[in-house]
């Protein structure tokens, strides 16, 4: 060590001084890549959270389509069948009262 490295001022040393000031500028590097690196990590989810939002909003919007179109296609089923011709079912008694 040189002599000004071993110099004090009130128990503080020139050397104790610049292993602090190192390990401080070591420990906010660090500090700073972890905080950008969870940034930019969060940044990202963000992203595909809003990406599967759409997709999911188009696929609702599909379903939806879709459950209209079978909804109608019943309607119309249960139109065909609902009131059935009485003479197909009952032929006796429609003969019979025709008479």
């Amino acid at each position: 060590m040189t002599t000004i490295e071993q110099r004090e001022l009130k128990g503080i040393t020139l050397k104790n001084l610049l292993i602090t000031v190192i390990s401080t500028a070591s420990i906010v590097a660090s500090v700073m890549t972890t905080y950008f690196q969870l940034r930019a990590d969060i940044h990202e989810v963000s992203l595909k959270q809003e990406a599967q939002s759409r997709v999911d909003e188009l696929r609702l919007k599909t379903l939806e389509t879709q459950v209209g179109i079978i909804q109608r296609q019943m309607s119309e089923i249960k139109n065909q069948y609902a009131i059935p011709d009485q003479s197909k079912i009952y032929p006796e008694i429609n003969n019979s009262l025709n008479q």
